[in-house]
């Protein structure tokens, strides 16, 4: 992330961050996991039983409520870019929106996203994603789709692939020349496609296109994954011919030495979470070891447990040294640019001119060398964010949409089920 003298005395202009991975909808989650109903601690299963909860009930309109807030705080908080990894396709039932005989606009989901990201100005990547199966037990025998998995499905890998390619139309038409709505894909997991259905997106999808997946998040997966098909979920990407450098691995967290080795050789993206994965849980992932071997680490704020792209940056390394009992693991240019630049690439976005204006005479960067920002700055310190040639928030207020919190709290009052 370079940095350069900004307009206003005592700040920096910085290239903008890229969040490389959101979940939109588990911003409902902040702040309500952490506690179970006996009144104990909140464990994943408490938060994946709210999470479900929250994709069974949006409907269009209250998704487009709902992201315009999180965009807005994205944007205030600096971020210039983001891959939205979605897959909220359908009707609870699993029926399409616009489907024959329904009232219901075509995309409905999809396209709310696009409008909220229109409405903040942010520069959005729908990673539009395949599911199509309901997970793979710990014997690896498949799972059905559960009651809420019905409205991620297509049916097959050929049905998504066709519903893709008439939402390229349709986003296009949004976008309308803004130049800030583009389509990416995702493959949700290994557990929620057969191997027959990796091969038939390898060799059908627009090679073009960026393509996300999540990677070996909990060593669960790993276990099910080689009892159901003998190989890694590494192994079964590299050989449905999926492992390139268009691809990005999200979490890669629980990796043996092939595993990096085919990741890094494939010039891979691997999109790092550090607050989700801290906040679930997870554990810390290989984030040297696969740059050593050719990666390319970027970063994500997941599940919005907090959005702020320095902490996102300072957890990337503070992990790796609690990891590995040493310092300066990352460079500080080496982080930025994992902010910056790698984020770009994983969601196949041209280099541009967004960019932050920083505050190096705060509380916490008084002293700080410009480089070294993003081991000292908070969001709190981003004084103006700039995005395709506007300006969009100033201290941390939407230039347009006002405070982000404003927003949220219009949200909940709009929707008491999730109050």
């Amino acid at each position: 992330m370079s940095c350069s003298s900004g307009a206003a005395a005592n700040t920096v202009r910085v290239s903008a961050p890229v969040n490389a991975h959101s979940h939109a909808f588990h911003r409902i989650l902040r702040g309500r996991t952490h506690e179970g109903a006996d009144g104990g601690a909140g464990t994943f299963w408490t938060w994946r039983e709210h999470m479900y909860a929250a994709a069974h009930s949006l409907t269009p309109a209250g998704y487009q409520q709902l992201a315009t807030a999180v965009f807005a705080e994205m944007v205030a908080t600096g971020y210039s870019a983001v891959g939205e990894f979605h897959y909220l396709h359908h009707q609870n039932d699993g029926t399409p929106y616009g489907a024959e005989g329904s009232d219901t606009e075509p995309h409905a989901m999809e396209l709310a996203l696009g409008r909220a990201a229109l409405a903040a100005g942010i520069r959005l990547v729908l990673l539009d994603t395949c599911y199509l199966q309901g997970g793979l037990a710990a014997d690896g025998s498949v799972l059905p789709l559960d009651e809420t998995q019905q409205r991620f499905s297509d049916g097959t890998a050929a049905g998504w692939l066709e519903r893709h390619g008439r939402l390229a139309i349709a986003f296009k038409e949004l976008d309308a020349g803004a130049g800030l709505l583009t389509l990416g894909a995702a493959i949700h997991s290994v557990r929620a496609l057969a191997p027959a259905d990796l091969e038939l997106i390898a060799s059908r999808l627009d090679p073009t296109l960026p393509l996300h997946v999540h990677l070996s998040e909990q060593p669960a997966e790993n276990h099910a994954c080689r009892n159901a098909y003998g190989l890694s979920p590494t192994g079964l990407l590299e050989r449905s011919g999926l492992v390139d450098a268009r691809l990005s691995a999200v979490h890669a967290t629980h990796l043996s030495e092939a595993d990096i080795a085919a990741l890094g050789g494939g010039n891979a993206g691997i999109v790092m979470c550090p607050t989700t994965e801290a906040d679930l849980g997870d554990g810390i992932g290989p984030a040297r070891e696969l740059a050593d071997a050719g990666a390319s680490i970027c970063l994500g704020s997941d599940q919005h447990a907090v959005l702020d792209p320095y902490l996102e940056q300072r957890a990337l390394e503070h992990g790796e040294r609690l990891r590995s009992g040493q310092r300066g693991r990352f460079s500080p240019t080496e982080i930025s640019a994992a902010a910056r630049e790698a984020g770009l690439r994983s969601l196949g976005l041209p280099e541009n001119d967004d960019h932050i204006v920083v505050a190096i005479d705060s509380v916490r960067t008084a002293g700080s060398r410009p480089a070294q920002l993003s081991l000292t700055a908070t969001a709190a310190d981003i004084a103006e964010v700039h995005i395709n040639g506007e300006l969009v928030a100033v201290s941390g207020i939407h230039t347009r949409l006002g405070d982000p919190a404003a927003l949220y709290a219009a949200f909940f009052d709009t929707h008491p089920e999730f109050s």
